[in-house]
């Protein structure tokens, strides 16, 4: 019976484990979504170059995500900030949250 209770306990705290992990990136992935709508993006590709404006009402952390290419850097931004970026490789991907 001993040997039963430790097998049946191994096999809980696997699943307790398995399940911890596969929760993680769920968790990390809504900290780090596509930006709301009250996030403003006026993108220009063929000039590489975006203009975000945080009108959500509330301080944001933002990032800009370019797709084979440097993303812009995670910065807090007031409500009604602005700030552009520029990049030289790749395209303009997202806003995200970050």
């Amino acid at each position: 019976m001993k040997h039963r209770q430790r097998l049946v306990g191994g096999a809980l705290a696997a699943a307790a484990l398995l399940g911890a992990t596969l929760a993680a990136p769920a968790a990390a992935s809504a900290t780090s979504g596509t930006a709301p709508a009250c996030v403003k993006r006026d993108v220009v590709k063929h000039r590489k170059y975006v203009k975000v404006t945080n009108l959500c009402g509330h301080a944001m952390h933002l990032k800009v995500v370019i797709d084979w290419g440097s993303d812009s850097p995670c910065l807090t931004y007031q409500n009604k900030e602005q700030w552009e970026w520029n990049w030289g490789r790749g395209s303009y991907g997202k806003v995200v949250t970050c």
